[in-house]
Formats: structure tokens, C-alpha cells, sequence
């Protein structure tokens, strides 16, 4: 055998609490956000040029499940931040359907990404622990982890693990 597999603690979850799908989408990249850049780059953020533009974003793998959205949503703001320059600073975002399944449009205000310091990078967004679930009214969502606190419904959650 000329392959192993050994243990790596390089990655990071984060859960998001939401009252809708849409939010849900909208907190997780506020999260994502705020855990890339320094705190010096959080606190001047409203001193950049702000721009806006409409981002469409659908899965490629499952276009009917908000799950695979939600990866594809992350993913979205990774590659926005790296490669078109594009830092995600806020948004709203309405879900449409179509033919094709589910698309997010997001009116997105963001800054030049080269203006914010950041103090880690995000590799990939995993599936590893991934869970984006409704969550009924008065249906308790408890945690695994003390700074993290139990949420109960109605609303939306999401768990998710970014290799770091």
C-alpha cells in the first residue's frame, strides 16, 4: 500500500441562525466575511468605495435543494473576494425558481477586495458536519459547542466546516 490517510485539525466550522433561507444566506457571508479580514479591515470597512451589482448564484449540483445553494452561495463569495476583486460587504437576496431549479439573486454591495486585510484564508468549502435546515416554531436547535447558542424556531440553520 502506497497511500494513508492521517488526521488534520485545518479547518474551521461556523453555524448560522437566520429568520428565512435568504437571510440564512446573507449571515453566513457576513460570517465568512468577518472571519477573513483583520479587525483593523472590519472596523474601516465603510471607509472603502462601495459598489453594487446583482449576483446570481444556483447550484450546479442539485439546482431544488437549498443545501447545495448554500455551498454554492459560499463558494460564490470565496471566488468573488479572490479572483473578480469583488469583497461581499452586504446584501439582499430573494430565491427564484425556474425550469432549472432555484438561483439566488443577490443585490450585492461590496468593496475592492485588495483593500481588506485578511488574517486566514479559506481554502474550500467542505460537506464535511454540513447541515442547512428549517427549523419549526418552537423546535430547539441545541449546541455542541459553548460559544454557541442553542437557537429555537422558527427560522433556518446552517452548520458548515471550511478547510482552512
Amino acid at each position: 500500500m502506497s497511500a494513508w490517510l492521517w488526521p488534520t485539525t485545518a479547518d474551521i466550522g461556523m453555524r448560522v441562525f437566520a429568520k428565512d433561507f435568504p437571510s440564512l444566506l446573507t449571515e453566513a457571508a457576513h460570517g465568512v466575511q468577518m472571519y477573513l479580514m483583520s479587525e483593523e479591515s472590519a472596523r474601516n470597512i465603510n471607509s472603502h468605495v462601495r459598489r453594487t451589482g446583482e449576483w446570481r448564484v444556483r447550484s450546479e449540483h442539485d439546482p431544488n435543494d437549498e443545501l447545495f445553494l448554500y455551498l454554492a452561495w459560499l463558494d460564490e463569495i470565496l471566488y468573488r473576494a479572490e479572483v473578480k476583486n469583488q469583497w461581499y460587504v452586504e446584501a439582499m437576496v430573494r430565491i427564484e425558481s425556474d425550469k432549472e431549479g432555484m438561483v439566488a439573486v443577490a443585490h450585492v454591495t461590496w468593496v475592492e477586495a485588495e483593500d481588506i486585510e485578511r488574517e486566514i484564508e479559506i481554502k474550500a468549502v467542505t460537506t464535511h458536519q454540513l447541515v442547512v435546515s428549517e427549523v419549526a416554531p418552537g423546535e430547539n436547535v441545541p449546541s455542541k459547542w459553548e460559544d454557541v447558542p442553542t437557537f429555537e424556531g422558527p427560522g433556518w440553520y446552517a452548520d458548515v466546516v471550511f478547510d482552512i
